[in-house]
């Protein structure tokens, strides 16, 4: 019997296929001018954290250097480009260095919400019986505890209300990761209770696959297309609750890390004094991360959403293919007939 050679994608096909190029050359008007926006503020954050030792003038601690203490409270100059905080710190040096704690609370925050949420909502949805029922009740309680009211509990549970540096993190990351976990398994259990009713499962059922392949390489693959819009939900709200911890005197002091939220607890008494740079600056660095990945969020749902997404082209006058999403293919797309195949 003869056989069909399968084409080798060009380089140029393997461009096209990635993740963000591919959203780009979907997205039309408004709809492209958000996602372009968003990722040029997310990229600035990301390449800012990773180049925070080249692109800060001091330390995030430092307090003096060869020509002495930097003074309180000294306005922006040639020494200082965005003056000094009242505690006599470099403001610039503080906003660079403080990128890298905000990733560092985003990175801990989705990896811990997304393994337990995807993992509770796959064998509830794919089982069901009492252990659905016992999941859903529980995720539902959860709904009840406010984000940052738990995220002080933690505070205090963890570092005893002395906030070092991965004390700091690791009670904003997991008040997030508890709050979310919910959100994470409903949109998992929601798509695994429809994919393990389509045929190809059915058919994996039948050829003897275990149910750790079933879940695995037929109905996980096809279940986490929605799940970019809650990634970046999730990590703008980790910002925002460790920017509130610190606010509110739970954060992470000065001399562990660099963090806004504590920043602007100091400045407080700045802001009637007119000296608005030790605020204004720490503020500014919060909304470019957290409305940079919100425009990334909901790009990301609007090019999820087939009808919105060819309601936009149409208004846009133009025309082309809308079936891709952001998550790999709809239904049983070739992920899922992949998995069947080598599962036989």
């Amino acid at each position: 019997m003869a056989t069909t050679a399968t084409p080798t994608p060009t380089p140029a096909r393997r461009r096209r296929g990635l993740p963000v190029v591919r959203q780009l050359r979907q997205a039309v008007g408004l709809q492209r001018g958000m996602l372009v926006a968003g990722l040029v503020l997310t990229g600035v954050f990301l390449l800012t954290a990773a180049l925070a030792d080249l692109l800060a003038p001091y330390g995030y601690n430092q307090l003096r250097d060869a020509d002495g203490p930097f003074g309180a409270q000294q306005s922006p100059s040639g020494d200082h480009w965005l003056g000094t905080t009242v505690g006599g710190y470099d403001v610039l040096s503080r906003v660079i260095y403080g990128t890298r704690t905000a990733l560092a609370v985003i990175v801990v925050a989705i990896v811990l919400s997304l393994f337990l949420g995807v993992l509770l909502g796959l064998l509830s949805g794919y089982f069901g019986g009492w252990l659905d029922r016992v999941l859903v009740v529980v995720c539902d309680a959860v709904y009840a505890f406010p984000t940052l009211l738990l995220a002080i509990v933690m505070a205090i549970v963890i570092s005893g209300g002395q906030s070092s540096l991965w004390g700091g993190i690791l009670a904003a990351a997991i008040s997030i990761t508890v709050i979310y976990i919910p959100q994470y398994f409903r949109v998992i259990r929601a798509e695994t209770v429809r994919i393990k009713a389509e045929a190809y499962v059915e058919s994996a059922k039948v050829i003897g696959a275990s149910h750790w392949r079933i879940m695995t390489r037929h109905v996980l693959r096809n279940a986490t297309r929605t799940l970019p819009l809650i990634l970046t939900l999730n990590a703008s709200e980790a910002i925002l609750t460790l920017a509130g911890l610190g606010f509110l005197g739970f954060g992470i002091e000065p001399t562990a890390a660099a963090e806004w939220g504590f920043d602007l607890n100091r400045a407080l008494s700045d802001v009637t004094s007119g000296i608005w740079w030790t605020s204004i600056f720490p503020g500014i660095a919060i909304v470019w991360v957290v409305l940079g990945l919100t425009l990334v969020g909901e790009s990301l749902n609007d090019l999820a959403d087939p009808r919105l997404r060819s309601r936009r082209a149409a208004d846009a006058g133009e025309t082309g293919e809308v079936t891709v999403v952001p998550g790999g293919p709809l239904g049983a797309g070739p992920a899922g007939l992949a998995g069947i195949e080598g599962a036989s």
